[in-house]
């Protein structure tokens, strides 16, 4: 998945997690659009009321609701923001383990699990594409091919700068540090390509290092590992 012209909201989810992101995103989405709604009408009508009130300078049930109410308001947004975050740092088992490695300016993958399977991931020109067509800038030379309704670790660090594994459509977003390993599970739901790109300034080749994810069923995952081995 991808985004195209003058899409204003989130890309369609490809993963449980993304799918609690976008329904947050709707939810504080539609709590400031009442909040800036009733704000513009009140002062709307504050500048066309030729009216006045003797009581302005002191009114404490006034002053009772706009202490409660943004109170209220910020818990509606905390409380599902929380729930997130402890879903993105929640730990399961994993069925598999990818290890990716951030390069200048490209990535490298390694089925941590098999042996003999690791490969390099560059940029697709029109001469090395995976296909009879690609996505300029967006497309590579060999896909990370992963199941779907698995449950996958991805493991990133990287050999020389910060770089920053990110998938939008799966609400993935890792930073690759040098010397350090960090790691995110996630839970594919469907088949498809999933576009992303290095989410760090890393360098001045930093917009040609794009990610794309390739999600087939686990029957074809299989024959894929069988050639692959």
């Amino acid at each position: 998945m991808m985004m195209s012209w003058l899409d204003m909201n989130c890309q369609n989810s490809s993963t449980p997690l993304m799918e609690q992101l976008s329904f947050f995103h709707n939810n504080t989405m539609m709590i400031l659009i009442i909040i800036t709604m009733i704000v513009a009408y009140m002062m709307i009508s504050i500048v066309f009321n030729t009216k006045t009130n003797r009581f302005l300078l002191e009114n404490q049930q006034i002053e009772l609701i706009w202490t409660i109410m943004p109170a209220l308001t910020l818990l509606l947004i905390a409380l599902p923001s929380l729930k997130i975050l402890y879903m993105l740092e929640e730990t399961l088992k994993p069925t598999l383990s990818i290890k990716s490695i951030g390069h200048q300016w490209f990535w490298s993958y390694e089925y941590s699990d098999f042996q003999n399977i690791e490969f390099d991931s560059y940029l697709a020109g029109p001469e090395n594409s995976s296909n009879n067509f690609n996505f300029r800038l967006l497309d590579v030379d060999n896909r990370l091919t992963l199941p779907y309704l698995s449950q996958i670790r991805m493991i990133v660090t990287s050999t020389d700068v910060i770089h920053s594994w990110t998938i939008p459509s799966m609400g993935l977003k890792v930073d690759a540090t040098p010397g350090r390993l960090n790691q995110i599970i996630f839970f594919l739901n469907r088949s498809g390509l999933f576009f992303g790109q290095c989410s760090e300034i890393c360098g001045t080749n930093h917009s040609f290092m794009p990610i794309v994810i390739e999600s087939i069923s686990p029957n074809s995952f299989i024959s894929w590992l069988k050639n692959k081995i």
